[in-house]
């Protein structure tokens, strides 16, 4: 069960090793995309295409009867979540003889919720990690199979590249456990619910920028809100999205003032790398001061 480019790599794990046969495939059902509205299917539903694995995209899972007796008619000995994006009934918990299993991207108890990767940036972490978990009812609160050791976030990671090497590590990670749990050489250890933190499921609106924040704070969102929702501005009455940013600390620039030093474009203390007004192509900084010399002087706090 999984959605993302996140789950294709632990997909693929099983389908490559000898000792599992994926019986199924679950997936969100296709979404319209794009400008023309064209139905898209998930990267897992388009890796299970390629293997002709049977799919299964319910639009609903929590009062699907047929979801839960589809699932049943297959007998699964074990069912592996990776960011599937849908919270799973009781009566769907209960089927596998042993248990629904699920990849989380960090190292509960830290980040349940929707966006811990996003969050680890967002909160300036130095590292964070993969857990297969077994899941119950609650949100990400079920006993933990095995972790990976700690990923180092380099400053440049975003969202982006961090959910791909974090992709990578949990399929490892998966193919590991995954058999010395049905074993039952790992028995799973109970999580500390003190130590627990919860995060949000991320918002457009959360990719506005502050400019009156911290630039540090604004270049970890920078990097956080990367690919979606990007963080984004206003200039000449246009959306800007923000795509790449440093901080230069040294930088003797106000706030949200938009500055051209050295050829390089400055918002605050925050050096401009690569950015996007609404309708054009991504440019760097450089390429939008040529195109746009009059953003030098504006204010984006106005």
């Amino acid at each position: 069960m999984g959605t993302p480019d996140f789950a294709v790599p632990s997909l693929q794990a099983l389908i490559d090793n000898v000792h599992f046969s994926v019986a199924a495939v679950v997936t969100q059902p296709d979404r319209p995309a794009g400008r023309n509205g064209q139905l898209k299917s998930s990267p897992v539903k388009l890796l299970a295409l390629e293997h002709g694995l049977p799919i299964l995209q319910p639009e609903e899972v929590k009062d699907s009867p047929e979801l839960a007796k589809a699932i049943q008619s297959i007998t699964p000995d074990v069912v592996v979540v990776a960011a599937y994006g849908k919270i799973l009934p009781q009566e769907i918990l209960d089927i596998p003889e042993h248990g629904i299993v699920n990849l989380h991207a960090s190292l509960l108890p830290k980040y349940r919720g929707a966006s811990p990767i996003a969050a680890a940036i967002l909160n300036g972490d130095g590292f964070t990690g993969v857990t297969l978990m077994k899941m119950d009812l609650k949100m990400d609160t079920g006993p933990i199979i095995a972790q990976s050791q700690p990923v180092t976030i380099e400053k440049t990671d975003t969202t982006e590249s961090l959910s791909q090497k974090l992709a990578r590590i949990g399929a490892d990670l998966l193919i590991d456990a995954l058999p010395r749990y049905l074993e039952g050489e790992i028995v799973p250890t109970p999580q500390d619910d003190l130590q627990a933190t919860y995060v949000k499921l991320i918002e457009k609106e959360d990719g506005q920028i502050d400019w009156n924040e911290d630039e540090a704070i604004v270049s970890c969102k920078v990097r956080a809100f990367y690919p979606w929702p990007s963080s984004y501005t206003f200039w000449d009455n246009k959306l800007l999205k923000i795509l790449e940013a440093t901080v230069v600390p040294e930088m003797d620039n106000p706030k949200g003032m938009v500055a051209k030093i050295d050829n390089h474009l400055f918002i605050g203390k925050l050096r401009i790398n690569r950015l996007q007004l609404a309708g054009k192509l991504v440019v760097s900084g450089e390429e939008f001061l040529k195109g746009y010399p009059s953003v030098v002087g504006a204010s984006l706090n106005d």
